[in-house]
C-alpha cells in the first residue's frame, strides 16, 4: 500500500463535506466518515446494514482528540493508552456523554484507535475524528480489495480508495478500566 494514499485532496474534501469513504485504514479496509456529524454515522449504519445497538471504533489523529468525546482519562489509562498507541489497538473508554449516544449506542463506552501510520493520523488532524468499521455489509467477510467493496456498496459511498491487497487484520480490541486494569476482548 502507498504510504501516501491519504494525502489525496478529494478524498479530505469529500470526508469535510460529511461524505462516505471505502479506504484502507491502518489494519483493513473501511467504511468512514465523520465521527462527530450524527448524521454521517447514521448513513454508515445504514450502508453497512449494521445492528444499531453496535458502536463502531473511532480513528484519532491525537490524544488530544479523546477530549472533543468528553472522555476523561485517569493517570493510569493514559499511562496504558501510551503503551499501545499509536499503533493497531482499537482501545474501549467510559464515555457517558448523552451528547455521544449516537455514537456509543447506550453501551456508555467508545472504543478508539490511534494509527500508528503518520500519513493517515495526519489526515485524522485534517478531518477530525472519523468512524472506521470494516468494509462489509454486516456479517458478511471484510472485502481485501476495492473490487470487493464495489460489489458490497454500489454507488452507496461517495468515494473509493484503493489501497491494493489487504489481508484480513482487524485491530486488536482492550478495555481499559477506570481502575486501571485492561482486558483484553479480541487479539
Amino acid at each position: 500500500m502507498q504510504n501516501n494514499i491519504w494525502d489525496d485532496k478529494n478524498l479530505i474534501k469529500i470526508l469535510e463535506n460529511d461524505g462516505v469513504v471505502v479506504m484502507p485504514t491502518d489494519t483493513i479496509y473501511g467504511l468512514v466518515g465523520k465521527a462527530l456529524q450524527k448524521e454521517v454515522v447514521e448513513r454508515i449504519y445504514e450502508i453497512k446494514k449494521r445492528t444499531p445497538e453496535k458502536p463502531f471504533i473511532i480513528l484519532i489523529g491525537d490524544l488530544e482528540e479523546i477530549k472533543k468525546l468528553e472522555i476523561e482519562l485517569i493517570p493510569e489509562q493514559k499511562k496504558n493508552l501510551e503503551k499501545f498507541w499509536p499503533g493497531p489497538v482499537s482501545i474501549i473508554l467510559n464515555c457517558s456523554s448523552e451528547d455521544f449516544s449516537f455514537l456509543h449506542r447506550g453501551t456508555k463506552v467508545l472504543a478508539l484507535r490511534l494509527p500508528l501510520e503518520s500519513s493517515l493520523r495526519d489526515l485524522l488532524i485534517k478531518t477530525g475524528p472519523l468512524i472506521a468499521t470494516s468494509a462489509n455489509t454486516e456479517a458478511l467477510p471484510p472485502c481485501k480489495n476495492i473490487e470487493e467493496a464495489k460489489e458490497y456498496f454500489g454507488n452507496s459511498v461517495d468515494l473509493y480508495v484503493d489501497g491494493g491487497l489487504i489481508k484480513e487484520k482487524h485491530s486488536k480490541l482492550i478495555k481499559l478500566n477506570k481502575d486501571g486494569s485492561i482486558v483484553v476482548l479480541r487479539e
